[in-house]
């Protein structure tokens, strides 16, 4: 079986390989080769000094255009419980966490005779695989400070339960990751990140600030996994996508993004007040060489007339701040 994984879904197997996160089993850069080939992986090469995450994902990435089925290889592999003997605690989280990972693409591990196989996450007998239905247990406000902005994120959150009572699913699901993007834009602006942006948040897709917002602390691991789901299903806006996919969404579609959004929002809700404000730019500083002195400060305007033989120049002054107005 020769299995293909999306560019989102590879990035998070790496990851796992790497076990940074506790509970998860880590790996150091030669243990991680050695795994690989107790995966049954032929000819892997020793680490090259590349940070190991990236090394991973790149012999991933490569292998799966190989089209060899050796990303599938590692994904049983940390499924296998002969990867953690006396290490119960790694093993259940490793499994847990590449469940979730696994289910944005319908796959889910399962077990043959003790041995991990992949599976439809429909194709165990009698089993209903759903998402742990999550309920929003906060205002919109309370994670928007701005107050025609969060009136918007409002309306588009009635408009998508309007479209699903109507069975318009695409258009529901396209309204959710719109407005999940809109709250993350945002909240980007307006708290402080651990690193210097390289980009505007307005500038950036829903991936990168679902990975901002989990870098920063601001959302859990469990919603910038299942946020994937919302961003594929969102992007079905365009008609060509649908077409490429063959699957359009329909109310289990929306049954699985709505507690993503709602997930989301909680963590965003619960994070605002720990979370430190994003500074305000300050004013530029007055060096020695452009300080004013009397003789650039502007004078009291003379009379006109002549004076000690020469007439007066007029001169035009810039009048007094005129206070602005926040326009709400």
């Amino acid at each position: 079986m020769s299995q293909s994984f999306d560019e989102s879904v590879l990035i998070e197997i790496a990851y796992l390989i790497c076990g940074d996160d506790s509970p998860l089993l880590y790996r150091k850069g030669y243990e991680i080769a050695e795994f690989l080939r107790r995966a049954k992986w032929e000819d892997v090469p020793d680490p090259d000094g590349t940070s190991r995450h990236q090394w991973t994902l790149e012999l991933l990435r490569e292998r799966q255009e190989e089209g060899e089925g050796d990303a599938l290889k590692a994904v049983l592999r940390l499924a296998d419980q002969r990867e953690y003997v006396g290490q119960p605690r790694e093993y259940k989280a490793t499994v847990a966490r590449l469940d979730e990972v696994l289910a944005l693409e319908g796959w889910r591990i399962s077990y043959a005779e003790g041995q991990p196989v992949l599976v439809p996450v429909e194709a165990d007998a009698g089993e209903s695989v759903r998402m742990p239905r999550v309920e929003l247990q906060v205002s919109v406000s309370q994670v928007i400070s701005d107050p025609a902005l969060a009136a918007a994120v409002q309306t588009r959150l009635d408009e998508a339960h309007t479209c699903y009572e109507h069975g318009a699913y695409t258009a529901a699901v396209i309204m959710l990751g719109s407005l999940l993007e809109g709250v993350l834009v945002h909240v980007a602006q307006v708290r402080a990140t651990a690193r210097t942006l390289r980009k505007r948040p307005e500038d950036m897709g829903l991936k990168e600030l679902v990975d901002l917002a989990h870098d920063n602390g601001w959302i859990e691991h469990d919603a910038k996994l299942a946020s994937e789901l919302v961003r594929h299903y969102r992007n079905l806006v365009h008609p060509t996508a649908e077409r490429r996919t063959g699957h359009g969404p329909n109310r289990d579609t929306v049954n699985m993004c709505w507690p993503v959004v709602n997930a989301a929002l909680n963590d965003l809700a619960a994070t605002a007040s720990a979370a430190p404000a994003r500074p305000a730019p300050s004013a530029p500083a007055i060096s020695a060489t452009n300080r004013p002195t009397p003789a650039t400060v502007a004078r009291p305007r003379r009379p006109s007339g002549p004076a000690n033989g020469r007439a007066s120049r007029s001169r035009s002054g810039a009048g007094p701040a005129q206070p602005t107005t926040n326009p709400g």
